[in-house]
């Protein structure tokens, strides 16, 4: 076969976590190259027969020898997530064919119990992952179960629905209601669970699973995991920072932080933390000792009660969007107000911009409208929800109307645009699809992904000047770094995350 890496002996690691791959090609030669990209990124890897053509189950046993890292043997059946549709008589004749070949462990499910197939493993040196999946939620004896597993000499695997903060926070408890269990894999799925996958060392599992891919909600590329988050690498000094929301795995920021942390050789690693409730994360950010994070919508007024103090931009909008750990105290400041109006000063200070219609009346909207009015901007305030309007415009001594009015304020300078609308969920979606733009008009989208969205499209078009969320995203970003660090943003760095947005 082409692409065959040199022969390695399988090695047990003994409890140190790993970044295992998880191969889902149709083919032996798929994987193999799957393999030979990743390589530099992963520790082992999962061949998922299931996945695999009938065709190549003659080469399965040969597997583990030509790909040079340990390997998981795994044929998951279609309940547990998998793709395998043959019976059970013949998947035990599948997996008992493969344990010819030198695999370093086999996974096998909670309710599969075959004592020839667990005999040939022992005796083949390969040790069982006894796995259960609940794609639902997470059982209420789940660590019951698993120091069951435990006791039999097997690795017990946990792979379950995580739907809420308050469901992660059990997650997280797993480390220490399992610290008598040595080798163990949790795993949480769903976009709630994405931390845990990052942050698998804090759960106390052994691995994580990666793929280019994703067999599995949550899943990201092994080269995210090394690079990016750098998961590997987190312990016990590590400082973790993040960004809360709800969505926001989608969020650019942690490339912005990560990639400024790895440059001045600060430990500490930046996720994202879909937050469905505020009062749960702050008890999550206590249990995980979290140094501090980035805030997104809707969150950036939520967040306000469990703050101890705040700075007086925070107080005079009303919005905060970075969140520290000072003193024993939670501090909120404001970075959205500055990376806003800093690639406006220009315009303003030339007198092109004097008034601005502003689209939402959320938390990102508030920074703008206190900016633009202590710049001495005229602005009305336009949104679906007119009671947060008109609430935004009497604190801010602006003018305020309904979405669908937004056409009658076509003369105006300025146009920011503050919704969520054009980015996911809602891509493809304009919010004022019936305002008509004006050669010379400054259109401002703080929408960062993507980088054209439908409105933008029509005021470029139209001859209009664009600035870009991006760029907002960037100069609040180093001041929240800063914040973070307590170092500035590093300059040769700048550049690149620029150009990688474009």
């Amino acid at each position: 076969m082409q692409g065959v890496l040199p022969r390695v002996l399988p090695v047990l690691f003994g409890g140190t976590p790993l970044i295992c791959l998880v191969l889902t090609g149709q083919t032996i030669q798929d994987n193999l190259e799957q393999l030979t990209k990743n390589r530099p990124y992963i520790d082992l890897c999962e061949l998922r027969v299931d996945l695999l053509n009938p065709e190549e189950y003659p080469f399965i046993p040969s597997f583990p020898e030509v790909a040079g890292i340990p390997v998981i043997l795994t044929c998951r059946r279609l309940a547990d997530g998998g793709m395998y549709v043959g019976s059970e008589k013949e998947r035990l004749a599948l997996l008992e064919e493969a344990l010819e070949g030198n695999f370093a462990y086999i996974d096998l499910e909670t309710d599969f119990k075959r004592l020839s197939l667990e005999q040939k493993a022992t005796m083949k040196g390969a040790k069982i992952i006894r796995s259960l999946h609940d794609f639902n939620e997470i059982p209420s004896d789940i660590f019951h179960r698993m120091a069951k597993i435990a006791a039999r000499g097997e690795i017990p695997k946990m792979a379950v629905m995580v739907n809420s903060v308050a469901n992660l926070i059990t997650l997280f408890r797993a480390k220490e209601e399992l610290r008598e269990v040595g080798e163990k894999i949790v795993v949480g799925m769903g976009d709630f669970g994405f931390p845990s996958r990052i942050l698998y060392k804090r759960v106390g599992s052994l691995l994580t699973y990666c793929s280019e891919e994703a067999v599995a909600l949550g899943q990201i590329s092994a080269r995210a995991m090394k690079e990016l988050y750098r998961g590997d690498r987190v312990d016990e000094k590590t400082k973790i920072f993040g960004v809360i929301g709800n969505p926001v795995l989608h969020s650019f920021s942690p490339i912005i932080q990560n990639q400024g942390f790895h440059e001045i050789k600060f430990n500490a690693i930046y996720l994202p933390f879909p937050v469905d409730n505020v009062r749960s994360f702050f008890i999550l950010a206590e249990m995980l000792k979290i140094t501090g994070f980035s805030v997104t919508v809707p969150h950036k007024q939520q967040v306000l009660p469990y703050l101890g103090k705040i700075t007086r931009e925070v107080k005079q909008i009303g919005s905060c969007n970075t969140v520290v750990r000072a003193n024993n105290l939670w501090k909120g400041t404001n970075t959205d107000y500055y990376g806003f109006i800093a690639p406006l000063i220009k315009e303003i200070d030339s007198q092109r911009v004097q008034s601005a219609l502003v689209v939402g009346a959320g938390g990102a909207a508030r920074a703008v409208v206190w900016a633009l009015r202590n710049h001495g901007c005229k602005v009305t305030i336009v949104n679906r929800d007119l009671k947060r309007a008109e609430q935004l415009a009497n604190e801010t001594m602006s003018s305020w109307d309904s979405l669908e009015n937004a056409p009658l304020y076509k003369d105006v300078d300025l146009i920011v645009q503050t919704t969520p609308l054009g980015m996911a969920p809602y891509e493809g979606v304009d919010p004022i699809p019936s305002f008509e733009f004006k050669r010379g008009q400054v259109v401002y989208e703080l929408i960062y992904r993507p980088h054209l969205t439908p409105l933008l499209k029509r005021a470029q078009e139209r001859g209009c000047l664009l600035l870009f969320g991006i760029d907002m995203l960037l100069r609040q970003g180093k001041l929240q770094f800063e914040s973070f660090s307590g170092y500035h943003y590093p300059k040769r760095l700048e550049v690149e995350l620029t150009l990688e947005e474009d």
